[in-house]
């Protein structure tokens, strides 16, 4: 088997040392050319070049979210194949890791890579399925190019959240679950739209729900992890369906701190609910349209301002080595 083993540098859990270790385990069980990422978006251009080799059978993505995230976007470049791109695998190396623990890898980047090499020795896959988000057309926001995510996205809150996280790890703060505690009650205290919903969420042949504040979007379950413990904003959502979402159409202090409670006591059969909560499962194609200007974040990473998003939930869209 020939692989691409594309390493984050800076991925927060590993040591160079570390790293190396595992890059020699790798090799001895394939043919492995390794190549460590150098810039924003050379993971994307990594598995671009993959996915138009025609002797590369697996990428291998040693970092975080973000790096998982632009290994995919690369392998899809040209749409998903799962019969003929590479395989996807992934060695957790991120603050999180949400993807690789959703999908029953262990969260240390050693055992990670231990059960790695059983599943290439036993032949273990599956396909997954994920999401994709594209600016709306007609809309300002139509010249957004589309990209994938792997586990989830959301419009305003929790997309503030993200890009308050990153401004602080950019000021050198540490990616720790402290530090994203202290930057959602920050969000909540100046969220401008928490009184007034601005989203309207649109899908074929349904009516359009209005006044939301908040939405997430996953691809799977659970939402996120604080610290070891999984949060379940969408329990039904797996990588077998299409996409879940949930919204929120209040955030008084008494909703956010019910909600906040539902979302740290959530299980993978209840997650939040209420009056004010919307749960819908399995979407293949919906919209969310703004009446202001919001965050939106894929995957953890805050991609800036949106007024509207296109979602797409494409079933069996990757091969992943499980």
């Amino acid at each position: 088997m020939r692989a691409l083993l594309v390493v984050n540098p800076a991925a927060t859990t590993t040591s160079a040392r570390t790293r190396d270790v595992l890059l020699h385990a790798l090799a001895s069980e394939m043919k492995l050319e390794a190549v460590t990422t150098e810039y924003r978006g050379h993971a994307r251009d990594l598995g671009r070049r993959a996915a138009e080799s025609d002797d590369i059978d697996l990428v291998v993505a040693l970092g975080g979210d973000g790096t998982v995230n632009e290994v995919v976007n690369g392998l899809l470049h040209h749409g998903p194949d799962p019969d003929r791109l590479p395989g996807l695998a992934v060695v957790p190396g991120g603050s999180t890791n949400v993807f690789a623990r959703a999908l029953g890898l262990p969260n240390d980047a050693v055992e990670a890579t231990g059960a790695l090499l059983d599943a290439l020795r036993e032949r273990r896959e599956r396909t997954v399925s994920l999401g994709l988000a594209a600016g709306t057309p007609g809309t300002a926001d139509e010249g957004v190019p589309s990209r994938w995510f792997t586990f989830c996205a959301g419009l305003g809150f929790d997309a503030g959240v993200v890009g308050r996280v990153e401004q602080q790890r950019e000021r050198g703060k540490r990616s720790t679950h402290a530090l994203y505690v202290r930057q959602v009650v920050r969000q909540f205290l100046e969220e401008p739209s928490r009184r007034h919903g601005a989203i309207t969420l649109e899908r074929p042949g349904q009516d359009p729900i209005t006044d939301l504040v908040m939405s997430i979007i996953c691809n799977t379950s659970p939402y996120t992890y604080l610290g070891n413990r999984p949060m379940y904003a969408s329990p039904e959502a797996s990588f077998d369906t299409a996409l879940d979402v949930l919204g929120l159409s209040k955030m008084s202090p008494a909703h956010v701190a019910r909600f906040a409670t539902q979302l740290l006591t959530s299980t993978p059969e209840r997650g939040p609910h209420g009056k004010h909560a919307v749960s819908l499962h399995d979407l293949t194609d919906f919209s969310l349209h703004s009446k202001v200007r919001l965050p939106f974040q894929m995957d953890g990473d805050h991609l800036g301002l949106r007024t509207s998003v296109t979602f797409t939930g494409v079933r069996r869209a990757l091969r992943v080595i499980v």
